[in-house]
């Protein structure tokens, strides 16, 4: 019986993958929006952007991007050894290079323990949050998401900080509709414990402790590790594709820009190439570093 489960959510994956074959066309509920590293209204003059999930695709991406526009960053992440340049903007060969600058401080600790996350925010003067979690359940547990976010809820309160933006993904939520069937059908199988931690994450911003805080949902498509594409797309319908490099760049206009429109929201995104995607479920995509 476990044999035939296993033949089943392998052909479903397969079945998916030709279902995200990318379109040759833009959704008439597609909206483009320019690349957001530009800002025109900041939210505070000197920024410190407190990144969870710094070893992870995303949240590299983050980080990285953050300091080339000149923000300080202090990063949680379990081992802070992974912290390193992302490959969307880096390039495969610097993904080995270790990511260092004077206006980075990383620290070692989990998410899931309040005196980990406390300590990022003692380091002073954070300004804004990005949450970047993710790994394998089996890995970090059914409830990381959850629990991880809810002690960063806690910390931000206690430190007045008021902006956050977090990475979900699509399907997540109100957007189940929003995903093609055949990945709708691996969130309800193979994926359903990731997905009910994802579904909690997202609630503890809308019907939880973090309602009162300046949120961003962001719920991106299919995942990849290309080079930034410049734009991103806020999708009404179904999503396509998107490098972690454009979904970093959107993130940070989330908790840099004081005007940033998505803010309350939770915006599907994608990059160009139409209204499926192709997933990526390389190794390198779905992160061989534990986020």
């Amino acid at each position: 019986q476990e044999g035939k489960m296993r033949v089943l959510v392998l052909s479903l994956m397969a079945a998916s993958a030709a279902a995200f074959a990318p379109s040759s066309f833009l959704a008439p509920s597609l909206r483009s929006t320019a690349s957001m590293s530009t800002r025109t209204s900041p939210l505070a003059l000197d920024m410190k952007i407190a990144v969870f999930g710094a070893s992870g695709l995303t949240g590299a991406e983050v980080t990285y991007q953050a300091l080339q526009r000149g923000e300080s960053v202090v990063a949680l992440a379990r081992t802070p050894s992974k912290v390193t340049k992302p490959e969307g903007s880096c390039g495969a060969d610097a993904v080995t290079e270790l990511l260092t600058d004077p206006n980075l401080t990383v620290l070692g600790g989990s998410v899931t323990n309040q005196a980990d996350v406390d300590a990022v925010f003692a380091e002073g003067d954070v300004t804004s949050v990005v949450v970047a979690l993710g790994g394998k359940t089996a890995d970090v547990g059914e409830t990381m998401l959850t629990d991880g976010t809810g002690n960063i809820i806690k910390a931000m309160k206690s430190n007045g900080v008021k902006r956050i933006a977090v990475v979900t993904s699509i399907g997540a939520g109100d957007s189940e509709d929003q995903a093609p069937f055949f990945f709708k059908v691996l969130m309800w199988t193979a994926m359903k414990k990731i997905f009910t931690d994802k579904n909690n994450q997202e609630a503890l911003f809308f019907n939880g402790p973090g309602k009162d805080l300046e949120f961003c949902i962001v719920r991106p498509g299919g995942l990849n590790v290309e080079p930034p594409t410049g734009v991103v797309n806020v999708i009404e319908g179904q999503a396509g594709s998107i490098p972690r490099a454009d979904v970093a760049d959107f993130c940070l206009g989330a908790v840099l820009d004081a005007d940033f429109p998505y803010i309350g929201k939770a915006p599907c995104i994608s990059s160009l190439g139409g209204t499926s995607w192709t997933k990526d479920r390389s190794a390198a995509a779905r992160g061989a570093m534990a986020d």
